[in-house]
């Protein structure tokens, strides 16, 4: 009787703590959350569900991907991607679930949800070659759509206290931009004749201020921000440019720099004039340069061809797909297609992201950011 009693009493211990874990209860203290803005570098699968010409749910894509047991996932590389990664060492129990996937409701939305999408931009014209993409704005709207989301998880107290101060909000946006808008081969000739250079990256930093002030304003407040990396470096860059393997396209990179200064002192901006809030840049161009003109002393066989791809002496002008070349060692690429990083070069940007000092992450990097 005794044992009965016991057992009896165990099965009841048992069902209030799992009740108490699906209501929320002492676990929610712990809770911390990733929300993942911008383009196909950071895109965990988003643009699978929308009628569009940029996908990556096709092999060989996320070979190295071993959550997925190596199949694709919509992921644009053949791995992880630097949110993937950052996600893993900031101790989150899973991969922040892309918005428009259809398991991303519930208390799974409370690890972060991923947003971006493959050729998205800052502007909403950014991408129109694709058919359909998310823009920043857009991704703010389904980001507004979560935030409700978590105020019925959560109540509308303790989501505050878990988005200001638990949630990390990371930003990767603005080379689509300038690849697939201002310098779009044909397409974008009638733009640059109307609009200069400086008009149109102070077009950029007008909308991205906006931006960002409308998430300080669903109550976001510790962000990282990346600038735009150097695209004239980058295969399909080279290709269609036909250069040699260590030059680069000048106008692209210029216009990354032209944008990069401006972000820059846009962030520092919002840092003085937004309370509470913490703007993290993430100095990218820097951090990829450097791999792309060290390459081999950080273990890689090549930084200007891409390992999957074909067209050119760079296989820079068809994206990844079945019938594309591989190389035999993905490890050994820094560029997984013509244009984004393998896995092994996403883990090194993103330990510096991680850990990096003044250099490439000010005025702090993630770490510091997540104990802030």
């Amino acid at each position: 009787m005794a044992v009965k009693s016991y057992t009896l009493a165990l099965l009841v211990l048992f069902f209030f703590i799992n009740l108490l874990s699906l209501c929320g209860g002492a676990d929610d203290e712990d809770l911390s959350g990733s929300f993942i803005f911008g383009d196909s570098l950071v895109d965990a699968g988003n643009n699978n569900y929308l009628p569009t010409l940029s996908k990556a749910n096709i092999r060989p894509n996320g070979i190295d991907f071993s959550a997925n047991n190596g199949n694709p996932t919509g992921r644009y590389t053949n791995g992880r991607t630097i949110g993937d990664i950052i996600g893993e060492e900031l101790g989150q129990p899973n991969y922040a679930v892309p918005f428009l996937a259809p398991n991303s409701t519930g208390r799974v939305i409370l690890s972060g949800v991923n947003y971006a999408s493959g050729g998205g931009g800052i502007l909403n014209g950014t991408g129109r070659i694709f058919v359909n993409r998310l823009s920043m704005d857009i991704q703010i709207d389904y980001f507004n759509i979560t935030r409700k989301q978590i105020d019925k998880l959560l109540g509308p107290s303790k989501a505050r206290d878990y988005l200001m101060r638990r949630s990390i909000f990371s930003i990767t946006i603005g080379a689509n931009d300038f690849l697939n808008n201002y310098l779009l081969p044909v397409l974008s000739i009638g733009t640059r004749i109307q609009e200069s250079p400086d008009a149109f990256v102070d077009q950029l930093i007008t909308t991205f201020r906006g931006q960002l002030t409308r998430l300080y304003k669903l109550d976001a407040r510790k962000f990282v921000v990346g600038n735009v990396g150097p695209i004239g470096c980058i295969p399909y860059q080279k290709t269609i440019n036909q250069l040699n393997q260590n030059q680069c396209v000048e106008l692209a990179n210029k216009l990354a720099l032209q944008y990069n200064a401006r972000l820059k002192d846009l962030l520092a901006e919002l840092n003085d004039n937004l309370p509470g809030a913490m703007f993290v840049h993430a100095n990218v161009y820097d951090l990829v340069l450097e791999l792309i003109t060290n390459y081999d002393k950080y273990g890689f066989l090549s930084a200007s061809k891409a390992c999957c791809g074909n067209g050119g002496q760079f296989q820079g002008i068809i994206p990844c797909g079945p019938t594309s070349s591989m190389c035999s060692d993905r490890s050994k690429y820094v560029f997984w297609d013509p244009y984004h990083p393998s896995e092994a070069a996403n883990i090194i940007v993103a330990k510096q992201l991680l850990n990096g000092g003044p250099k490439y992450m000010s005025p702090m990097n993630l770490r510091q950011l997540r104990d802030l």
